[in-house]
């Protein structure tokens, strides 16, 4: 069993971290905004460190929930969110930005969604 008030506050504090990535990336059309400019790279930047904090709040919320929250919601590429975290952060230099644009496009969007549940089913 868990805490589950620590656990809904890391929720929170997720979508938090999932909606500052949303508004970062929404100016962004495509990937080579992110390459093309001091401003694109500033942005690419920050979208990257507010992933590293996501992939860390994810892996925060397993160790806390002890593996048991993730199997509720399978829909979610759960380790993948983590590795994407690990990828950036220790191999800041072979980020593929079509992945970054990608994630940020088709899987943060989806994410949103499962945690805004996850703290809904938490109430």
């Amino acid at each position: 069993m868990y805490d589950s008030g620590i656990v809904k506050d890391i929720l929170q504090k997720t979508s938090r971290v999932i909606e500052t990535i949303t508004e970062r990336a929404s100016a962004v059309k495509n990937p080579n905004e992110l390459l093309c400019s001091p401003g694109g790279m500033m942005r690419l930047d920050a979208i990257c460190m507010n992933l590293i904090a996501l992939g860390e709040a994810v892996k925060g919320l397993d160790k806390q929930t002890h593996g048991e929250l993730f199997p509720q919601y399978p829909e979610m590429y759960w380790s993948g969110v983590m590795r994407m975290r690990d990828k950036i952060a220790h191999h800041y230099f072979e980020i593929d930005v079509d992945v970054v644009f990608r994630t940020i496009q088709e899987d943060i969007p989806q994410l949103k969604k499962v945690i805004d549940k996850m703290i809904a089913d938490m109430k």
